[in-house]
């Protein structure tokens, strides 16, 4: 089975919004500014141009060498960072989570999708450079999402307790984290490999930001991507305006709610993501991200004593900007107004949030990026498509609930037809000279013909359950090692890349497993891959 791709909406995994937007269905239009499409980003650079502010190209650079103060750089990303400082320098931009040793797959899918549109846009645009920048999302404050990662169907978890932004966390307790995954690991050099990554990232530096810079770098930075940490003083004083328009004009509460009442009148039924509030700024200090509130005039931070008046608190807006964290809503627009951005690339979820934000960006004078959903991977061994090919069970078919594979599969093998479809259409038939006869004579007769053609449809049907049934029965082992490799390749009933981590392919394939990705994900397809792992 060669390397191939799936259509986003034959996986089954991706909600109607999103395949709705790969299709560009025409009632999506008006909540996202251009198309993922290479010839649409010689649009997005000439108003990025326009709109961005070029005094913030020396701060970003400014910002950017501090926070890589004291950690080994690539000559690749040293260059990346100072071409920040021109004109034609553009960024694509990625974004996520402090998850520990880095989480799930997809967090790998994003990063390379990152870097492999710039490579893409350098090409088509020769005159420009196009940047990767990773977004850590230092701010954040869910602890649970991201004290664990899954290793070989365990969970490798970091307990403690923990309050305030998770960047600053310091990282007592990962040397117990340590132990525990290194005694499931082997002896072999890859093993080396990554007990040597986790324990330089993790036991050798004071924080949480810290040791996922020094994780992301190790493993990227021969690519040049630049890490950036959006919690930094520089950074926040550029945004300082625009914290003070919300606490004060809660423009967005009113932008957003708009949109999400145009989203909910659509007649597609698309879930909203996330509701604004009044004001979507969290406070920052010393374990603390405490929400804003405004009760009467008066300014408070939830579940504290802190409190403020309108000048007191546009007073502490301008001494310490960086202390204003801006909430899900706001982030984006925070990192389109630092960055000379042109697309941000994630996951579903993410695009569907981002998909209520248009309005508040265009209020803003903001340019709104354009919105490209991430890469998506399955990795398949040799020995997998091997088992998957005597099975005759197709990578498609995996996708398919498992209810409904184990069907597929007793009635692609069993010698007895399952399909019980041609006797029931002759059945219908029968039943279409009955109404005829019914319509000649008694009208009323026909209400027990209808009756009774629906109560032996139901038999037939029934019978072909019970026939389903005992073929299920019959082809039990063939069927279980069926369930067992989509089990292997679909855990928990879910997407691989949401699960596993990359330490269990890293094991197998060491450095080359990150430079396979490289090689072959394709970011402006919008098609699922299936990643042929053992050709590396």
């Amino acid at each position: 089975m060669p390397t191939h791709y799936i259509p986003f909406k034959d996986t089954n995994y991706f909600s109607s919004l999103i395949c709705d937007y790969l299709d560009e269905k025409e009632n999506l239009e008006p909540f996202y500014n251009r198309f993922p499409k290479l010839g649409n980003f010689e649009k997005q650079i000439e108003e990025k141009q326009l709109n961005y502010n070029k005094k913030n190209r020396s701060d970003l650079v400014k910002a950017l060498m501090l926070q890589y103060e004291g950690l080994s750089i690539s000559s690749m990303t040293l260059t990346n960072i100072d071409l920040l400082k021109h004109g034609t320098t553009f960024t694509v931009t990625t974004g996520h989570q402090l998850n520990l040793f880095t989480g799930p797959l997809y967090f790998f899918y994003k990063i390379v999708s990152t870097i492999n549109l710039c490579k893409e846009l350098k090409t088509a645009y020769p005159h420009f450079n196009f940047v990767p920048v990773f977004w850590m999302a230092t701010e954040d404050h869910d602890f649970e999402e991201i004290n664990f990662f899954n290793f070989k169907g365990k969970k490798v978890q970091w307990n403690r307790e923990a309050s305030g932004a998770v960047g600053e966390l310091d990282l007592k307790g990962l040397d117990h984290v340590y132990e525990v995954f290194a005694a499931q690991l082997d002896k072999s050099e890859n093993s080396k490999s990554l007990k040597k990554l986790f324990q330089q990232a993790y036991l050798e530096h004071d924080n949480l930001t810290q040791a996922t810079r020094f994780l992301v770098n190790k493993l990227f930075a021969i690519y040049g991507l630049v890490i950036l940490d959006g919690n930094d003083p520089v950074l926040k004083n550029m945004y300082l305006p625009y914290i003070a328009e919300e606490l004060i004009q809660q423009t967005a509460f009113e932008k957003v709610s708009a949109t999400n009442e145009a989203i909910n009148k659509l007649p597609s039924n698309y879930k909203i993501q996330v509701n604004p509030r009044e004001i979507n700024l969290f406070y920052l200090n010393t374990n603390l991200r405490g929400r804003i509130l405004e009760t009467e005039g008066v300014f408070g931070v939830l579940d504290t004593d802190i409190r403020w008046t309108k000048d007191e608190l546009l007073a502490e807006v301008n001494e310490h900007p960086e202390r204003f964290s801006p909430n899900v809503i706001l982030r984006p627009m925070y990192q389109e107004i630092i960055l000379p951005n042109l697309c941000y690339i994630g996951g579903g979820g993410e695009l569907a949030y981002w998909l209520q934000l248009k309005s508040n960006f265009e209020a803003q004078d903001v340019t709104f990026p354009i919105l490209l959903l991430r890469n998506s991977v399955l990795l398949i061994t040799e020995k997998q498509k091997e088992r998957l090919s005597k099975l005759k069970v197709s990578v498609a078919d995996l996708f398919l609930s498992q209810d409904d594979l184990m069907t597929k599969v007793t009635k692609s093998i069993s010698d007895i037809n399952i399909d019980f479809t041609p006797q029931k259409e002759h059945l219908k038939k029968q039943f279409e000279d009955l109404y005829a006869l019914a319509e000649q004579t008694d009208k009323s007769f026909k209400g027990a013909v209808a009756a009774q053609e629906v109560k032996q449809i139901k038999g037939i049907e029934n019978l072909e359950q019970r026939l389903l049934k005992a073929q299920k029965r019959k082809m039990e082992d063939v069927l279980e090692r069926v369930k067992i490799l989509q089990d292997e390749l679909f855990p928990r009933q879910s997407l691989q890349e949401r699960h596993l981590n990359i330490s269990e392919f890293y094991l197998e394939y060491g450095d080359g497993i990150i430079q396979h990705l490289v090689e072959n994900l394709e970011p402006l397809r919008p098609e699922f891959l299936i990643l042929d792992v053992s050709n590396q």
